[in-house]
């Protein structure tokens, strides 16, 4: 079991940065139901929606709940396994390799900060545009202020890999570079979302 896998498990995750900054990861949120700030976010999902970095599933089950067809999707096998025991369709994949109705989706999630997926927002951004569909929009969860950084990251004692942190501030040109138009942000408390469209 990877040090990601039994955090999932776990009531504490700590991100440690290259730099030898701890970030706390909020495990208990990822794992209980779905709060107000996730209704941001899935209350604009009116159609197939791709969950990316899915974790233990709170959002991918709770769309299947409400009869919005999600899939949700992670490099984690505990998180596929949590997705799976809360009610959702979840599989073990990548977001760059080969994935299930690309172009077709109508609308994918970033949440709980997996716009640092890869460790280059733009990247990770154009590949979800080519998975949605014309006029498709992606949802992601940011950070406040204008925090754009691209770090080597670790959980545990786990391998380095790359990660990036984005602020709600910091957005415009990402979002410009990626070909997308920013739709609306907004805020609950400490978390920001906004809605990017292709």
């Amino acid at each position: 079991m990877t040090p990601f896998d039994a955090a999932l498990l776990s009531s504490t995750c700590v991100l440690e940065l290259a730099t030898g900054e701890r970030i706390e990861l909020p495990t208990a949120r990822w794992r209980a139901e779905p709060g107000e700030g996730d209704e941001l976010m899935l209350t604009r999902c009116a159609g197939p929606t791709l969950d990316i970095g899915c974790g233990p599933g709170r959002l991918t089950a709770e769309l299947t709940a409400r009869g919005v067809p999600a899939l949700g999707i992670d490099v984690s096998p505990t998180a596929v396994r949590l997705t799976r025991e809360r009610g959702g369709t979840a599989l073990r994949r990548d977001v760059f390799r080969r994935l299930p109705g690309e172009g077709r989706w109508r609308h994918a999630l970033l949440a709980d900060g997996n716009i640092g997926i890869g460790g280059d927002p733009v990247a990770l951004l154009r590949r979800v545009r080519d998975l949605l569909a014309p006029g498709g929009r992606v949802l992601v969860e940011l950070e406040p202020g204008r925090v754009a950084s691209r770090d080597r990251v670790r959980i545990g004692d786990g391998p380095w890999f790359p990660w990036a942190r984005l602020g709600v501030g910091a957005l415009g040109g990402i979002a410009d570079a990626a070909a997308l138009r920013i739709g609306w942000t907004a805020a609950h408390g400490s978390r920001h979302f906004t809605e990017l469209v292709r």
